[in-house]
């Protein structure tokens, strides 16, 4: 089963941001992981969960739950942690498709 991880991700600083995203995507690769999507947020339609508004968002995709959750838990991920905190906020979540 496919595993989509998705990321909502509310921007700090624009320059950890370009410098978070070149190297994020070798790290989900090595999990054999791809990003699918990437996009900038426009408007809620509805938000009865009354969600943060965010500025742009991601989706990954991954051949099950285990290699997702091994990418986001992995030492190569983990020491994106302090770049990612700089550059934005992020609420990651994974849906089974």
């Amino acid at each position: 089963m496919t595993i989509k991880v998705i990321g909502l991700i509310q921007l700090n600083d624009l320059e950890a941001f370009e410098e978070y995203r070149a190297q994020v995507g070798d790290t989900v690769a090595l999990y054999q992981g791809k990003i699918t999507s990437r996009g900038s947020f426009n408007t809620f339609l509805w938000n009865e969960l009354k969600c943060d508004s965010f500025s742009a968002f991601v989706e990954l995709e991954f051949p099950d739950l285990e290699c997702s959750q091994s990418w986001a838990h992995s030492p190569e991920y983990q020491s994106l942690l302090a770049i990612r905190s700089k550059a934005m906020k992020l609420t990651l979540f994974a849906v089974s498709q």
